[in-house]
C-alpha cells in the first residue's frame, strides 16, 4: 500500500503547496483512492499534478467529515473527474455530479482490502486498508477519538499504522501496538509522538509517500 499526502499544513517536496486541511492518495490492489479534498479545490488540483497524479487516475472519492478543510476541494475534483464512487457522511447531502453516492452510516466493506470504521460518533468516518504488513486506519482530525477510531478499526484486524489528523489527542499509550504513526494536518503533539515513538514515527506533509 502507498501513501501520497497531497494537502497539509506543510510542505515537504519545493513547488507543493502548503495549505489548512488534508487529503492523500491511497493506491493499494489496482485502487487509487482519494481520501479528503483539502479546504481548496485549485490546491489540491495543483498539487496533484505536480506530483504526477491525473485525477482521472482515482477511482474512489472518501470524505471524512464535512468540515471545509476536508470536503472544500471535492466539487473542483468532481469537476475535472465525475467516473467515481464518493463514499461520504450523510450530513454531507446534495452531491450529484459522481458517477455513484454512498452516504454511510455504518461500517462496511467498500471493495477488497477497503473498509469503512462507519461513522462514529455521528460526525467522522475513518478508513481501514488491509495491507501484507497489517491494517492501515487514515483519518481525517479523529473527532471521535483515536481511541474509540482504533477499536472500531479491530474490526477489520488489528490496526498496524495510523495516518491523518489526530487533533489534540494525547493518549499516546494506545499508540504503543502499532508499527507505524504518521500524524498530520491538526495534530497539536507531533513532537511528542515522535520523542515516544521515534521508530514508529513518520513525518507527514505535502508530497510525502508511505509505504506500508
Amino acid at each position: 500500500m502507498k501513501v501520497t499526502i497531497l494537502y497539509d499544513n506543510e510542505s515537504r517536496v519545493e513547488g507543493l503547496q502548503a495549505d489548512w486541511g488534508f487529503a492523500c492518495l491511497i493506491s493499494h490492489a489496482g485502487v487509487n483512492l482519494l481520501f479528503d479534498t483539502g479546504a481548496n479545490g485549485a490546491i489540491l488540483l495543483q498539487n496533484m499534478r505536480a506530483l504526477g497524479i491525473e485525477p482521472g487516475s482515482i477511482n474512489i472519492v472518501f470524505i471524512s467529515h464535512v468540515h471545509f478543510d476536508h470536503s472544500g476541494g471535492l466539487s473542483s475534483f468532481l469537476n475535472e473527474n465525475s467516473d467515481v464512487t464518493v463514499y461520504a457522511p450523510k450530513s454531507l447531502s446534495g452531491i450529484r455530479s459522481a458517477r455513484e453516492v454512498t452516504y454511510v452510516e455504518g461500517p462496511l466493506e467498500m471493495g477488497q482490502d477497503f473498509y469503512t470504521t462507519g461513522l462514529l460518533e455521528g460526525m467522522e468516518q475513518s478508513l481501514v486498508v488491509r495491507s501484507e504488513d497489517g491494517p492501515a486506519v487514515i483519518v481525517g482530525c479523529s473527532h471521535p477519538g483515536v481511541k474509540s477510531i482504533l477499536k472500531a478499526a479491530e474490526h477489520f484486524g488489528a490496526p498496524a499504522a495510523l495516518i491523518g489528523g489526530l487533533h489534540g489527542f494525547r493518549e499516546f499509550e494506545v499508540l504503543q501496538p502499532l508499527h507505524l504513526v504518521c500524524p498530520t494536518h491538526c495534530t497539536q503533539h507531533i513532537g511528542e509522538i515522535e520523542s515516544r515513538y521515534p521508530d514508529k514515527y513518520v513525518r507527514g506533509g505535502v508530497g510525502a509517500v508511505i509505504k506500508t
